[in-house]
């Protein structure tokens, strides 16, 4: 849709010659906007509730910053996943506002603080190595409108210190379990949670996890019922899934 099909529809709009619910399902199909290098899907938040986020790894500084830019003059939230210090500094330099979180890579542009979810997401790592996932996770689902709680190490290495927690995860509406190793801990909290756990292993551990491949599998076979398994260090899609649930 150009810019004067746009009008046209407005102007229908305004004559009322369409519905508002015509006009959003015309607005949902508008073109991206090319960069040559990238093209952004402005309106993905009209068709999946969520803005279009950046992965950085493979990008340089400057295709980071000129689309968090381009993002940002939008006027919506903006998240870039899995970017370091030097794309970081590149995207400050342009839109001061924008924060970092080291760990995990994250940058972020917080538009609105409004919280839209139905209940509390809590974000469980299984050891301090699983901490740049489970953050990943924390600020995506923070920045999509989630209450947050975060447990972290309270692996099954010492299941005193996950049971210290019980009444937080007793709350939960949705819970995120980020392990490495052989990824025994998702099992472990879903048969303590009536609420679906979404499970994220990590390439954490020594050669036999075969970066993550253990956790994954062991994962992908847990007899507790109520859970769904990410890809491996998938925080971001795991905190993405748990949003939708939180949001229904």
């Amino acid at each position: 849709m150009d810019q004067a099909a746009l009008r046209t529809l407005l102007e229908e709009v305004r004559d009322s010659q369409v519905s508002p619910e015509q006009a959003m399902h015309h607005l949902r199909h508008l073109p991206f906007e090319d960069l040559g290098f990238a093209k952004i899907d402005h309106h993905r938040p009209l068709r999946l509730g969520m803005p279009e986020v950046i992965y950085s790894a493979g990008k340089t500084p400057e295709q980071v910053a000129d689309i968090f830019v381009r993002m940002a003059e939008h006027g919506t939230s903006v998240l870039a996943t899995r970017a370091d210090r030097e794309k970081f500094e590149a995207v400050h330099a342009r839109v001061p506002q924008a924060e970092f979180y080291p760990a995990s890579g994250c940058i972020v542009l917080r538009r609105n603080g409004e919280k839209c979810g139905r209940g509390l997401v809590v974000v469980v790592c299984a050891g301090t190595s699983d901490i740049p996932v489970a953050e990943e996770a924390a600020v995506t689902a923070d920045l999509m409108g989630n209450e947050i709680e975060q447990l972290c190490d309270v692996g099954v290495a010492g299941l005193h210190r996950l049971l210290a927690h019980r009444d937080i995860l007793s709350r939960a509406r949705v819970l995120i379990v980020c392990a490495g190793m052989e990824g025994a801990l998702p099992s472990v909290v879903a048969g303590l949670v009536a609420a679906p756990v979404i499970c994220v292993p990590t390439s954490v551990g020594y050669g036999a996890s075969f970066g993550g491949l253990a956790a994954l599998w062991g994962m992908l076979n847990s007899c507790s019922p109520n859970t769904a398994v990410v890809n491996i260090d998938n925080g971001f899609g795991a905190a993405y899934l748990a949003s939708m649930i939180n949001q229904l």
